[in-house]
């Protein structure tokens, strides 16, 4: 562990990822341990079904910094979904805080249409009603089938990984994927389809 002295040097852990540049989530908490000793860093599984997990992590710093995040996957995509899954979710709640926020893709992603860079989280306009959550009837959330759907198309359509399809969908609807109803999941498989279509 680095010297409690000195300060953090990230640029000493950075790997490159799809040719950008890259701060594992161990280094961020390596990171977050050496500014912060006495941290809190709790996880939680929020959903676990069918080859599929839910993380919540919550971290929290001496002085009120306090910031939560969420990672999803599936058994499909990633042999040890579990550890992944979780490891998301830290990464999102560290990144939050700042520790490798420049040096990650979970706040940010490109649209081909806009050609510009989006952060998230954004502030929903007032003009929009508020969704109602998906929690409230089961029988209303997403299929197996339809999760599948959008991380096929995000990934062999559109190029993207699980986090930028995430911070696509948190924008959105406010939720993760997991959360989604099965009539917002079947309209952003159509808008990915769309957006897909115009590349």
């Amino acid at each position: 562990m680095p010297d409690q002295t000195e300060k953090f040097d990230a640029s000493r852990y950075l790997t490159k990822v799809n040719g950008r540049e890259y701060l594992e989530v161990k280094w961020r908490l390596l990171w977050l341990r050496t500014d912060h000793p006495d941290a809190v860093v709790q996880t939680e599984l929020a959903e676990h079904r069918e080859g599929y997990a839910l993380f919540k992590a919550r971290v929290a710093v001496p002085g009120g910094g306090e910031a939560s995040g969420w990672g999803s996957e599936s058994a499909d995509d990633f042999g040890e979904y579990l550890e992944k899954a979780e490891t998301k979710a830290l990464g999102r709640a560290l990144a939050a805080l700042g520790y490798g926020t420049q040096f990650c893709e979970d706040f940010d992603y490109r649209t081909e249409r806009e050609q510009r860079f989006v952060d998230a989280p954004v502030a929903r306009p007032a003009a929009r009603s508020p969704r109602r959550s998906a929690k409230e009837n089961p029988t209303d959330l997403v299929t197996p089938a339809q999760a599948n759907a959008l991380r096929a198309i995000a990934r062999q359509v559109l190029g993207w990984d699980e986090v930028t399809l995430e911070a696509r969908t948190e924008e959105e609807f406010g939720r993760p994927t997991a959360q989604l109803t099965k009539a917002e999941a079947s309209r952003l498989i159509d808008e990915l389809k769309q957006l897909g279509g115009d590349r």
